[in-house]
């Protein structure tokens, strides 16, 4: 689902690993899930609806993977995705995650520092040391490293302990509950949180 017209993906989850989590859509739902992210260009497209990547290279990398290619990292993105959801509601629901899960985090985040280089920049803070993706950047699987430093950005801070998920049984999509005093029950109040207030309203009338 997607509030914005002009965007392909809901940015609801206030986190682009939450967003992430997020592109299997209804995944609780007895019909079966829906995917988002079914080709290479949809990944491209949620990074750069994300932020995670600005558009210039994305459509370089759009034109140089190759189908095969291009396949392959889709596979991987899937089971990054699917080991971080099972992590993340796993830490919700106030229960450890499967020894299996962490493994395979631990191995996206164990590759995303092999695959970053150490440069000196000048900045308008003043010049330093960046880590960026140098002779990596232009790798089919730019988008993996990506994500997986993302994920490791939320489940690695103190943020987790303000991660939830949708009360709407169907969707369960996780949102990072910043409201004033960490009640957010509504993954997208114009969505999930109306049609809740419908059920309810429906409910009173019928009774």
């Amino acid at each position: 689902m997607s509030a914005n017209p002009k965007t392909l993906f809901d940015l609801c989850g206030g986190h682009p690993a939450l967003d992430f989590v997020n592109s299997l859509d209804n995944r609780y739902r007895d019909d079966g899930p829906n995917e988002m992210l079914n080709s290479y260009d949809d990944l491209l497209r949620f990074l750069t609806e994300s932020d995670l990547l600005d558009p210039q290279r994305a459509r370089l990398l759009g034109k140089a993977v190759t189908p095969e290619a291009g396949a392959r990292t889709l596979q991987s993105v899937r089971a990054l995705r699917e080991a971080t959801a099972a992590v993340l509601y796993s830490t919700v629901a106030g229960e450890p995650p499967q020894p299996a899960d962490l493994r395979m985090l631990e191995k996206y985040f164990l590759d995303v520092s092999r695959h970053r280089e150490l440069h000196w920049e000048k900045a308008d803070r003043g010049p330093g040391l960046v880590w960026c993706w140098g002779r990596y950047e232009t790798e089919a699987d730019l988008p993996v490293w990506i994500l997986a430093q993302s994920v490791a950005g939320i489940v690695l801070s103190e943020q987790m302990a303000r991660v939830r998920t949708c009360a709407v049984d169907t969707c369960r999509w996780l949102f990072l509950d910043t409201s004033k005093n960490h009640t957010r029950r509504w993954c997208n109040m114009k969505v999930c949180g109306n049609r809740m207030k419908a059920r309810r309203f429906q409910a009173k009338r019928e009774s």
